[in-house]
């Protein structure tokens, strides 16, 4: 299991040093998340549900999830109601996620759910969050750090695992006098739906993912890499 860890490590500074020469992080980034001074590149495609408008339905939409690597973070981009959101998990908060939804799968499994939505938004836990948006008109991207509660829900008789983030203040600025806080709403998993996306929150699968681009770097270089088992 140590060398497991090690070669993960390794190859983790070796993508930092491939792309970006991580000896002289940039000032911005916060050295205590760096896992590499690489950009963020995308890594899938999730299915969630939203509240659909004037209904009591949800609707299914694809949801691009994003790593970034200078900040140890993940970022669900998707649009719903008129507007593009990036919600932003950390480490911590990935593994809350991936804790609740075993705790919601045995729930579900043992019939032992409420029908209340009051008593289950937030029965696994919160999170503190990071959001960010823009109206798809305007180049501007307004900010948030907003509370994600974590639970389930019923809709038309089916239960969902869900994500319900709160209304939080805007930090930006951009409009005060428009756009003073962010909206809350929830996001829906069916059970293999969440799965997937604990698969892609799983941070050795991350480190793997900056391995490999590792490997392609060291091999478009022209050198012999080398990694030990």
């Amino acid at each position: 299991m140590k060398g497991k860890y090690l070669k993960q490590w390794f190859l983790v500074c070796a993508a930092a040093a491939i792309f970006f020469s991580c000896s002289t992080a940039r000032s911005d980034v916060k050295q205590t998340n760096l896992l590499a001074d690489v950009e963020p590149f995308s890594i899938g495609t999730v299915s969630a549900s939203f509240d659909k408008i004037f209904s009591s339905d949800v609707v299914t939409t694809d949801v691009e999830v994003i790593f970034y690597p200078r900040k140890n973070e993940v970022a669900l981009g998707f649009r719903y109601d008129l507007l593009q959101y990036w919600q932003f998990w950390d480490e911590e908060g990935r593994k809350q996620f991936a804790e609740a939804l075993n705790r919601y799968k045995d729930d579900f499994s043992n019939q032992a759910l409420s029908t209340s939505y009051s008593k289950s938004r937030a029965i696994y836990g919160k999170v503190n969050g990071r959001c960010e948006w823009k109206t798809l008109s305007i180049s501007g991207i307004y900010r948030s750090s907003p509370v994600v509660e974590l639970g389930y829900r019923f809709k038309v008789g089916s239960p969902y695992f869900s994500t319900h983030q709160m209304k939080a203040k805007e930090e930006t600025g951009l409009n005060p006098k428009g756009i003073t806080e962010s909206q809350a709403f929830a996001m829906y998993f069916t059970r293999a739906q969440g799965e997937d996306l604990a698969r892609l929150f799983d941070q050795a699968f991350l480190l793997g993912l900056l391995g490999d681009r590792a490997r392609q770097g060291v091999a478009e270089s022209g050198r012999d890499a080398y990694i030990e088992k």
